[in-house]
């Protein structure tokens, strides 16, 4: 079974990714969930932006499939999906003040953020990263996310290696 590990900033799963890749087994698959940051080129090449980005070198033999993006961030997976959030924050939601869902990977982080802390301002648990944001991803339907294309390759990678 895989074994998620929370590593704090993206530094450090980096730090923690290169430790556990270089430590890894013949058959172990070590992977790196990290926000993006900012939209993505192309989503299978995941090494290639994150050199673009963050100036982080690909460890030696490491592989495209072992970094999964949030692109662009968490918020972006939490609100493309609508029926989630409208369980969660229910009816004091305002809904109209999320992003559009059409090319929502390709908006900024802060905009899509900002956003959703707008649309949950008026709920009893508003939107907030750290435990609140964890809550809220926790009850996200993959099929709400399938149409991201970075998602919907963190599926296939997954069921591939996994």
């Amino acid at each position: 079974m895989p074994r998620l590990s929370a590593c704090g900033g993206r530094n450090s799963a980096f730090d923690d990714f290169k430790t556990a890749h270089g430590q890894s087994k013949q058959g172990d698959y070590i992977a790196m969930l990290v926000d993006s940051e900012d939209p993505v080129a192309n989503v299978d090449k995941t090494w290639e932006h994150l050199k673009t980005r963050d100036n982080w070198d690909k460890p030696a033999g490491a592989a495209d499939e072992q970094v999964l993006l949030m692109t662009t961030c968490m918020e972006t997976w939490i609100v493309a999906d609508r029926a989630a959030l409208k369980e969660h924050y229910g009816h004091k939601l305002q809904e109209s003040a999320l992003p559009p869902l059409n090319d929502l990977e390709s908006r900024n982080r802060h905009d899509v953020h900002d956003k959703l802390a707008h649309a949950t301002r008026n709920c009893s648990n508003a939107y907030a990263k750290g435990k609140r944001s964890f809550e809220v991803i926790g009850v996200l339907n993959p099929t709400a996310l399938s149409s991201l294309p970075a998602f919907s390759r963190m599926t296939k990678v997954l069921n591939n290696k996994l």
